[in-house]
C-alpha cells in the first residue's frame, strides 16, 4: 500500500468547529476492486488527486481494509473501525495532493448498514465528494452490496479474464434487482497493462453490463507484486485515463460532436488541431459519417497533423480512385465502401472501441428498423464503415446479423449521444451548411462570376463529362445526395441547440464529392476554432461554485 504523506499545516484548521458551508448535492462513489491484480491504492489516489485538481472542491478517500482486533506494538492508536455506528474522528489528514485521507479498518463481521448509513451520512456532511475504496476479497461482497445502494456512482474495477465475467455478472445482477434505478449508476471498469488488448472481453461482458465497459490502459503491477516481476511506471494513458474518469465523478467531461458532411467533414481535422495546439483536452467523441471516420482516427491515437498528412494523400493524381470498389449490378448501391474501410483500417487495425486512446462513439442507422444505433463496441472499422454508408450509392453493411446505413439519415450531429452518456460540456462541429448560407454562397458565385452559376464540378466542364458522370451536378447521384443532405439540415440544426457551443465552418457549398481539396476545408476548421478559441476555453475550464461558508448549528469535528 502507497504511504501518503499528511500536508505540514497539520494541526491547521479548514473548517473551523463553527462553521459550515452551504450544502451542496454530495457525491458518495464506491471504487470496488473485483481483481486482485490491480493496484488498488494507485488507483484510488490518483483518482482522488486528479478530483481535487479538476473540481476544486473537498475530497476525502476512505479505505475500507480488513483488521483484526489487536493493540499496537509501537503504541501508536489503532486505526478507527467501521463496524457499528461510525464517529468522525478528531482528526482527518489531508495529503499533500489536496484530497482528505481516513483508513478504516473493517473486522471479522461485516460493516452493518447502520454503520455504513452513519459512515456515509457523516463524511458527507463535510466534503463534496466522497470516494469509498473496498478491497478485492469475498468477504467484500457482503458490504459492497449496501455501499452500492447508497452510492451516486460506482466504479467496479476488473481484470479482462473470462472467470471474471461471471464475477461482473453477479455483482451486476444485484447492483439492478437493489437499486431503485437499476443500477445504471455502477459501472465496469477493465484495466489493461501495456500493450495489451481487450480482446473479446467487452462482448462476452455486455449481457452483465450495458453500456459497454470502459478501460483504463497502461496499469502498472500491483503492490506486493510477486517476486522476479518488477513493478512497473505507470504509463501516460494510465494517468489520462483515471483522470478522465475523475472529470466524470467531478461532471466536467468534454464531449466532441462530430457531424456528417463527406468531403466537408475534413474540416473536423482544422478544429482537432487548433484543440491540440492549445492544450485542451476532449474525453469523448461522436462521430456520424465522415465524422466518425475522422473522429475514430483522431480516438485511437493521430494526432492532428498525422489526420492532415492521411487527407492530403488524396491530393495526388487518381488517389481519388482507389477509394471507388464498384459494384456490378448497381442493385444495393453503386459502390460496396470496403475500399474506405480498407483504408481506415491501414491505420487502426482491427482495433476494438475499447482499446481506443479516446472512448468514441459512432452512429449508424439500422435499415430495418430505421432506428439510430450506437456502436460502443465491437471492431470500430466495421462500425464506421456502416455509419458512413451512404444510402443510394454505397451498399448496406451487415454488423452482428443486423443491416445499417449511413447514420446521417437518423442523427447527422450526434449531440444527444454525448448527453445521454452524461457529458456536461459539449462542442459541436456542423460542417453542413443552412440553406440560408447555401443561397448566400450561390449569390455570392453568381457576382464573381457574372452570371447564373452553371453547377458544374471542377473537370466536367464539357457536356459529355456532365453526361458520363454520374456524380455530376444535375445528375442522378447527386440530386440523390443533395436531398439527403437538405433531409439532415433540420435534425442537425435542432441537435445544435443541445450543444453548449457550435462551431460552423464558413463553408456556404453543399457540395459533398470534393474529396481532392482537403486543405481547403481544413482550414475553415481551423478559422471556425480559433474564432471561438475563448469560448472554448471558458467551457472546458469553468470550475463548479462553491457556496459561502455559514454558521453551523452544531460544533463539528476538525478537518485537518
Amino acid at each position: 500500500m502507497n504511504t501518503l504523506r499528511a500536508t505540514p499545516e497539520i494541526g491547521g484548521t479548514i473548517l473551523s468547529p463553527a462553521v459550515r458551508q452551504e450544502p451542496l448535492p454530495r457525491q458518495i462513489v464506491t471504487l470496488a476492486f473485483l481483481s486482485g491484480d490491480i493496484p488498488a491504492s494507485l488507483v484510488s489516489e490518483q483518482l482522488a488527486r486528479s478530483l481535487c485538481a479538476e473540481t476544486g472542491a473537498s475530497v476525502v478517500l476512505v479505505r475500507l481494509e480488513r483488521e483484526d482486533v489487536r493493540t499496537s506494538e509501537d503504541g501508536v492508536q489503532p486505526k478507527p473501525f467501521l463496524n457499528g455506528e461510525f464517529h468522525l474522528p478528531p482528526q482527518v489528514c489531508k495529503t499533500e495532493a489536496g484530497f482528505h485521507f481516513l483508513t478504516l479498518g473493517v473486522r471479522s463481521d461485516a460493516p452493518t448498514p447502520a454503520g455504513i448509513d452513519s459512515l456515509v451520512g457523516q463524511l458527507s456532511v463535510h466534503f463534496r465528494y466522497v470516494l469509498i475504496e473496498t478491497p478485492a476479497s469475498a468477504r467484500a461482497a457482503s458490504w459492497l452490496s449496501e455501499l452500492l445502494l447508497r452510492s451516486n456512482l460506482a466504479y467496479l474495477f476488473i481484470k479482462a479474464t473470462t472467470e471474471n465475467v461471471s464475477r461482473l455478472d453477479l455483482v451486476m445482477r444485484d447492483a439492478r434487482a437493489r437499486c431503485l434505478n437499476g443500477g445504471v449508476h455502477v459501472k465496469p471498469i477493465v484495466f489493461l497493462a501495456a500493450g495489451e488488448q481487450i480482446g473479446g472481453f467487452d462482448k462476452l461482458a455486455q449481457p452483465a453490463s450495458s453500456p459497454a465497459p470502459t478501460c483504463v490502459r497502461g496499469c502498472p503491477l500491483p503492490d506486493g507484486a510477486k517476486e522476479g516481476r518488477s513493478k512497473t511506471r505507470p504509463l501516460d494513458s494510465f494517468r489520462a485515463d483515471l483522470r478522465r474518469l475523475a472529470r466524470e465523478i467531478g461532471g466536467c467531461l468534454v464531449g466532441l460532436a462530430l457531424s456528417s458532411g463527406a468531403a466537408k467533414g475534413y474540416a473536423h481535422i482544422g478544429v482537432i488541431q487548433v484543440l491540440e495546439e492549445n492544450g485542451i483536452e476532449v474525453d469523448v467523441i461522436a462521430g456520424t459519417s465522415m465524422g466518425a471516420y475522422v473522429g475514430s482516427l483522431w480516438a485511437y491515437g493521430c494526432d492532428g497533423r498525422e489526420l492532415e498528412r492521411l487527407a492530403r494523400e488524396l491530393e495526388k493524381p487518381r488517389a481519388i480512385w482507389s477509394l471507388i470498389d464498384p459494384v456490378f449490378p448497381p442493385r444495393r448501391g453503386f459502390i460496396r465502401g470496403f475500399a474506405v474501410k480498407k483504408r481506415l483500417m491501414r491505420t487502426i487495425g482491427n482495433v476494438h472501441f475499447a482499446d481506443l486512446a479516446r472512448p468514441l462513439r459512432v452512429v449508424a442507422a439500422n435499415l430495418a428498423t430505421l432506428e439510430r444505433k450506437v456502436f460502443s463496441s465491437g471492431e470500430v472499422a466495421a462500425a464506421v464503415h456502416a455509419s458512413s454508408a451512404v444510402p443510394g450509392i454505397c451498399v448496406p453493411i451487415e454488423v452482428d446479423g443486423e443491416i445499417f446505413t449511413d447514420g446521417g439519415i437518423v442523427d447527422p450531429l450526434p449531440v444527444d449521444v454525448l448527453r445521454e452518456m452524461g457529458i456536461t460540456r459539449v462542442i459541436a462541429v456542423n460542417v453542413n451548411p443552412t440553406p440560408e448560407r447555401i443561397r448566400q454562397g450561390i449569390v455570392a458565385k453568381q457576382k464573381r462570376n457574372g452570371g447564373p452559376d452553371e453547377h458544374r464540378l471542377p473537370g466536367d466542364g464539357s457536356p459529355l463529362k456532365r453526361q458520363v458522370n454520374h456524380f455530376a451536378r444535375g445528375n442522378l447521384l447527386e440530386i440523390l445526395m443533395r436531398s439527403v443532405h437538405g433531409a439532415q439540415i433540420r435534425i442537425a440544426e435542432a441537435s445544435c441547440q443541445m450543444a453548449d457551443l457550435v462551431l460552423r465552418p464558413d463553408i456556404f457549398d453543399d457540395r459533398w464529392l470534393d474529396y481532392r481539396n482537403p486543405g481547403q476545408f481544413i482550414a475553415l476548421g481551423r478559422e471556425a476554432a480559433e474564432r471561438h478559441l475563448e469560448e472554448i476555453w471558458s467551457l472546458v475550464t469553468k470550475k463548479e461554485s462553491i457556496h459561502e461558508p455559514k454558521l453551523a448549528p452544531e460544533p463539528v469535528a476538525a478537518i485537518i
